[in-house]
């Protein structure tokens, strides 16, 4: 990766899936890495079911937080439809991890709306190969706890960076969870860099 360029990313979620916590991990990882380092959450409510994003940016020297419309070079979407909401934001050749759950809005469960279909398929239209579909809760249940979904969809994600050394990823989990569930989560995040794959979902 060129040192001289502002590499920019987008986090989408829904508030309770631990997205800000994702964005805090490569934040650390980033700033380890020696790079300058800027963020901006976004939270659509202050509860849990809101939507939210995370505009983060890296390189040699940043100066705003803020991505500009169609300027997204990799998306990392905790939810099949937060993902959507921001696939234009996503330049041409962006990489993208999703995680393949589904949440639905007020609006839907109301009867008021229909969730979207083969929002996958949307994603592989535009984007070939360079989506990676996640399971991240399957993952994380199966490792025994659900909120761990997020740390899997970071592992994943890790994979874009391959010169970020381990040892980087390691020390974020370490400083940023707490001790009684670092293990599982360090488990989730090797888990979600193993489920990565070269193929479109």
């Amino acid at each position: 990766m060129e040192n001289n360029r502002v590499t920019n990313i987008l986090l989408s979620g829904v508030g309770g899936q631990g997205a800000i916590l994702a964005s805090n991990i490569l934040a650390h990882v980033f700033v380890d890495a020696g790079y300058d380092v800027k963020k901006s959450e976004v939270h659509g409510m202050a509860q849990r079911g809101g939507d939210v994003t995370t505009h983060f940016r890296f390189g040699k020297k940043v100066y705003s937080p803020l991505i500009k419309y169609g300027d997204v070079d990799y998306l990392l979407a905790f939810e099949l439809l937060e993902a959507l909401r921001y696939i234009n934001y996503c330049k041409d050749g962006a990489k993208i991890v999703i995680n393949d759950q589904k949440i639905l809005p007020p609006g839907v469960n109301l009867g008021l709306a229909a969730y979207p279909e083969n929002i996958a398929a949307v994603f592989k239209k535009h984007f070939k190969k360079n989506v990676h579909l996640v399971e991240g809760q399957k993952i994380a249940l199966g490792l025994g706890n659900a909120q761990a979904a997020n740390v899997v969809l970071v592992g994943a994600f890790a994979n874009f960076f391959p010169e970020i050394k381990d040892k980087m990823w390691s020390n974020a989990l370490t400083d940023l969870l707490p001790k009684k569930i670092l293990e599982l989560n360090v488990r989730a995040f090797e888990e979600g860099r193993r489920s990565f794959n070269g193929n479109s979902p």
